[in-house]
């Protein structure tokens, strides 16, 4: 036959005192109907078989004087796989009447069964079975699969409701014996199937509220972060409605001066339409009464009307060329503006987050100096600690001495001998309880160093981190400032060519008046034509004496020829003259209708 291995008959034993002593304590809690107290025996039993399965395959750890072989190593860890665990570890480094680390084990069992989290805290033990390592033997029952079957029959003890004081019991020094008689079945036992149909059905309500209650915690949870976001999505949205308020404002402000503009420029027109028309008129008045080389104005008008069309021409493609770049203009511009405005907002978005990087690196700094101040103590403390460990090393020297002294005189002096026997045990012991304390002492500063390193090395990445966003926000920075400055580049040159628009459209209105002025010649001249049609000049053969002192044309009395009214006087009768500006000599009018007369040539003048 093959020999089994003693460590696994040995897991297998604590397996099952396991799954009868949790089985029992399940049927008879449910059975007693009530809140268990300490005192109650298969409670007490069942924590005497889990000290067992936490013991079993426990390294010895060697101190100064003795060996320590305790659970409340491996227990004590769990608060930092676990956050949740942290307030009953504190609560049992409290308890006054707690000496010893197994004591401390034991309120700590006590307090995880109350809290119904035994089976949660220890499974995050055994997945870390790296750190396991450091209190187990590879073959202790923690580090196998024993330890998660153990841990999955804890689950069962939820159903359970414990009220127990940790506060007032000696946990130091209680016995941790198995009462195997508890386990043994009677005859009362077998016929109780139907009350454990009972307790089981009773068993599966009570998960299943329980594991309601967790899901109902887990959305209540969910629905407060969601509560949450959508408040930070509200005040973004408040802040957004405050912002385009405000643009609202501005916009109608620049639409009401935009408004005010155009009415001014309206009147201005209007009191340059009516310059106009008065000059006009004046004009009019003044082509009435000088009508002298029509045919040279009408040719010469004709000629600048040629030029003028094709002037305006050129220059009404030249406006439809510069209407269409305005509008590009000012498309343009209008996307440089949204452009800029988006600009604005990320501008003042990276302001606020380097702010916040700002008042982080300041929080970090203080809690780096914090913890540098607390490391400081820390070594204080252990050079402190070391001083002492010297001197107790120096002490126990002595007392090795004093001790060979008292061999030396044991032969003059029992009595004596036995005397300083009595006060070296005590004072042995004296000193052992001292050095266990500082030896825990010592521990627990190692640890509180391992984290406060550990924290550290993690604001030092923290601060790594915030470094690079700094640098990436500076390169940023420096981007919106080469766009504001290619900004004020195109508003120059939005200027320039609002100037040149300016030019051109300040020409326009004058060619535009010269148009209207040449237009008013055209129809003078035309109308002037129109009279002149119906009007037939009398032959020279006719045409003998004068219209209006009859006396014969000569030599000496020249005929001049109204080319308005088609009437012939002398020179003699036509005697009123009148200056004109196209003409250095000053023309005769006619008498009856004051138009221009020409000179003809008589029949008997050579």
């Amino acid at each position: 036959l093959a020999v089994k291995d003693p460590t696994a008959v040995e897991r297998a034993n604590l397996l099952n005192m396991a799954k009868l002593s949790i089985k029992g304590l399940i049927e008879s809690a449910l059975s007693f109907g009530r809140t268990l107290d300490s005192d109650y025996p298969p409670l007490q039993q069942f924590f005497v078989v889990m000290e067992h399965c936490l013991k079993h395959g426990l390294k010895v750890r060697k101190s100064f004087l003795s060996y320590n072989k305790t659970i409340w190593g491996p227990l004590e860890l769990v608060e930092k796989l676990y956050p949740e665990a942290e307030e009953i570890a504190a609560s049992v480094r409290d308890l006054p009447g707690l000496k010893t680390p197994l004591g401390r084990a034991r309120a700590w069992l006590r307090l995880a069964l109350m809290q119904k989290k035994m089976a949660d805290y220890l499974r995050c033990l055994i997945i870390q079975r790296d750190l396991l390592s450091e209190f187990y033997e590879y073959h202790a029952l923690m580090m196998e699969e024993e330890g998660a079957v153990i841990v999955g029959l804890l689950v069962g003890l939820n159903v359970i409701d414990a009220n127990l004081c940790v506060k007032g019991e000696d946990l130091d020094s209680q016995v941790g014996v198995i009462d195997f008689s508890v386990y043994l079945k009677s005859d009362d036992d077998i016929g109780g199937k139907e009350r454990n149909v009972q307790i089981a059905a009773i068993l599966d309500q009570k998960n299943y509220v329980e594991e309601l209650n967790r899901q109902l915690n887990s959305t209540v949870s969910s629905l407060h972060a969601r509560v949450d976001s959508l408040e930070k999505s509200n005040t973004k949205l408040i802040e957004e409605l405050a912002i385009a308020k405000n643009n609202i404002i501005k916009l109608q402000e620049e639409n009401h001066q935009l408004r005010s503009e155009n009415t001014l420029i309206l009147m201005k027109t209007q009191h340059h339409l009516e310059a106009t028309k008065v000059d006009v008129e004046a004009e009019l008045q003044t082509y009435k009464h000088s009508r002298q080389g029509l045919d040279e104005m009408y040719n010469e008008a004709r000629r600048q009307l040629r030029e003028e069309a094709q002037l305006r021409q050129d220059m009404e493609n030249e406006l439809v060329v510069q209407v269409s770049m305005k509008h590009e203009i000012e498309l343009a511009m209008k996307l440089l503006e949204k452009d800029i405005h988006e600009k604005q907002d990320t501008l003042i978005g990276l302001r606020q987050q380097l702010d916040e990087v700002k008042a982080i690196n300041v929080e970090m700094y203080q809690k780096l100096q914090v913890s540098e101040d607390a490391m400081k103590e820390k070594n204080e403390i252990i050079s402190r600690l070391e001083d002492k460990t010297n001197q107790i090393n120096a002490t126990m020297k002595q007392l090795e001495q004093r001790l060979q002294q008292a061999e030396k005189a044991q032969m003059e002096a029992e009595a004596e001998d036995e005397r300083l026997k009595q006060e070296y045990v005590n004072k042995s012991e004296s000193l052992q309880n001292e050095f266990s304390q500082k030896e825990k002492q010592l521990l627990q500063l190692e640890t509180d160093l391992k984290i406060e390193k550990e924290w550290r090395q993690t604001l030092e990445d923290d601060l790594q981190k915030e470094k690079e966003t700094v640098s990436h926000l500076r390169t940023e920075t420096q981007e919106i400032v080469n766009l504001k400055k290619e900004f004020l580049k195109l508003q120059e040159k939005n200027k320039r060519l609002k100037s040149i628009c300016e030019d051109q459209e300040a020409a326009l209105q004058e060619l535009a008046s010269k148009l209207s002025e040449s237009k008013l010649k055209i129809e003078d001249i035309k109308e002037a034509n129109k009279a002149l049609q119906g009007q037939v000049w009398l032959k020279d053969k006719e045409a003998t004496h004068c219209k209006l002192c009859e006396k014969e044309f000569s030599l000496s009395k020249r005929k001049h020829h109204c080319r308005n009214c088609g009437e012939i006087f002398c020179n003699a009768c036509s005697d009123n003259e009148l200056p004109l500006p196209s003409s250095p000599k000053p023309v005769r009018v006619c008498d009856s209708c004051h138009a221009i007369l020409i000179q003809r040539c008589s029949s008997n003048v050579p």
